[in-house]
Order: structure tokens, then sequence, then C-alpha cells
């Protein structure tokens, strides 16, 4: 009987196996980078808006405040999107005729929203909360980018799922004292530039991060400073890891807290005030987070 297939088939067919998984395997690869790429989480890209509105003009030039037009960011989920209203405080005054402004003035005149584009838009299955986030020390640049140098707003970061969890698995690195939340400009401590923080006793309706002051001033050449702090509480078992108890503190009996008076923690880098804060504003780590419903409802 006849061979019906050469010998040298043995080899074809050894090398189609193989072109057939590098193949997947790039195809794969290619994939996962399409998924990353600005392409598809418009990373970087601007928005074609029905109003060019300038963040750098007005929170850099005019010095306007986060929470002037984003008035829920404190308090609700949604940092909220500026009504008509909230631009013709000022512009029924100024640029009352300027025609990059007609849109505006429509949406005053016949009552219907502006239809902004949504820069930073995440998917239905994700639920985010600003409200947690600022009241836990996360600072507005941190996930906006400097937004404050920005004529036109975009996308600093992915916001995939693996850019939140850098974040949570390491959250120190983020995190910075509540004074300096809206500050676009912040950087963390170093030798040059110490920080001093100090935590107080946790005070009823007040956002836990809030209980922590910080001062880039020595508070030991500060009076004002240091005369208006009160006493310090430090959880032992917290942060023995990360804080040294004066010589001369007191311990409260029974209790598992330190005493440390109107005392000031220096920190001359990112991670050391970031692992202190960590600790005040009660942020849990990943091991605590044994739910997905923490971020997915």
């Amino acid at each position: 009987m006849a061979q019906i297939f050469d010998r040298s088939s043995n080899a074809l067919a050894r090398m189609g196996l193989v072109l057939s998984g590098l193949i997947v395997i790039a195809l794969g690869v290619t994939l996962d980078q399409l998924q990353r790429s600005p392409w598809v989480t418009r990373q970087g890209q601007r928005a074609e808006q029905p109003v060019p509105f300038s963040h750098k003009h007005h929170v850099q030039g005019l010095g306007l405040q986060c929470q002037y037009c984003h008035t829920t960011v404190e308090k609700s989920s949604y940092a909220g999107i500026p009504p008509t209203r909230t631009c013709m405080n000022c512009h029924a005054q100024i640029w009352t005729n300027a025609q990059l402004l007609e849109p505006v003035r429509e949406s005053w005149a016949t009552g219907e929203s502006i239809p902004w584009i949504k820069v930073h838009d995440l998917p239905d299955f994700v639920y985010f909360s600003h409200e947690i986030h600022v009241s836990k020390g996360i600072g507005c640049e941190s996930c906006h980018g400097r937004v404050d140098e920005m004529p036109l707003m975009y996308a600093q970061n992915t916001l995939q799922m693996e850019w939140c969890l850098d974040c949570h698995r390491n959250p120190a690195k983020n995190l910075r004292p509540t004074s300096e939340i809206y500050n676009m400009a912040w950087e963390g401590p170093t030798e040059d530039r110490p920080v001093w923080c100090a935590g107080t006793s946790d005070q009823a309706d007040v956002p836990t991060a809030e209980s922590v002051n910080c001062t880039a001033k020595n508070p030991a050449e500060n009076r004002d400073v240091a005369s208006g702090t009160p006493p310090v509480m430090f959880d032992r078992r917290a942060t023995d890891a990360v804080l040294a108890v004066k010589p001369g503190s007191k311990q409260v009996a029974n209790r598992g807290f330190v005493l440390v008076g109107y005392g000031y923690q220096k920190f001359t880098s990112q991670e050391g005030m970031g692992k202190f804060l960590e600790v005040h504003y009660k942020i849990r780590t990943p091991k605590d987070l044994t739910s997905c419903e923490v971020c997915h409802r």
C-alpha cells in the first residue's frame, strides 16, 4: 500500500504546533496590552466638551477650590458636576457676551443641563466613594493628577482594577494630612522638608482623619502649634511597629494606650508618615478586606 504521508510530515506537524502556540501567546499578549492601552482606558485623551472648561485657568489662575464646584465630594460617593447656576455666579458678571460661553447661557435660560462628557468614567459594576477616600487622607491629585495644570481635563491614570489594587495593597504611599487634600502641589516629607504629625483622641461626628494634626513647621519652635495640641493617645498594639514611645511616657492602666503628651512625631519620608497615618486613619489592611462587597455593590 502506498504511503499517504511523507516522512517530512512529522516535522511539519511539530512546526505547525509550535507556530500555533506562538500565535496564541502573541495574541494573548497583544490583547493584554490592548486592554491597558489608552484606546481602551482613554488615559490622556481630552474629550471634546460642549464648553472647553480650563481647570488650569480656574484653579491655578483664579484660585478656586475644588469644593466650590464639586460640592458633594466630602459627603457623597460622587464628587458632583456643578450645575449651571455655579457657572453663572461669576459669568453673569464677567464674559457675559463671550461666544465660548453661549452653551452656558442657553442652559441657564432653558433650564436644560449642559451635556458634559464624563472623563473619569468607571464601569457600572464598580462602586467608588469619593467621601471615604477624601476622609481617609487621599488627595485629589493622587487619582486625578495635576488638575490645576490641565487646560483641558483628561484622565491621568488608567482607573483599571490593577491600578486601584496597587494603592490598596500599600495605601501609605498616597496618604497625606487632611489639610493637604486639595493641595495639588503637595509633596511627601523628605530630609529637607520634614513633616511633624501628632494623633489626638477620636471625636464624635468628626472624620477619623481629622484626629491627626500635621505641620511643616517644627512644633518645638512654634509655640502656637505645640500649645494647641491636645494630649496624644497611641494604641500600642497598632503603633509599636511605627512609633517609639518617648521616655517618661505614662501608660494608661488596662487600656493598652500610651500617653505621649504634647509630642509630635517627625517624618522625613512618605513611607514613614504614610504608615503613621494609616494607623491613625484606621485604614483596613488587605487582610481585613474579606469581601468583594467593599468595592462591588
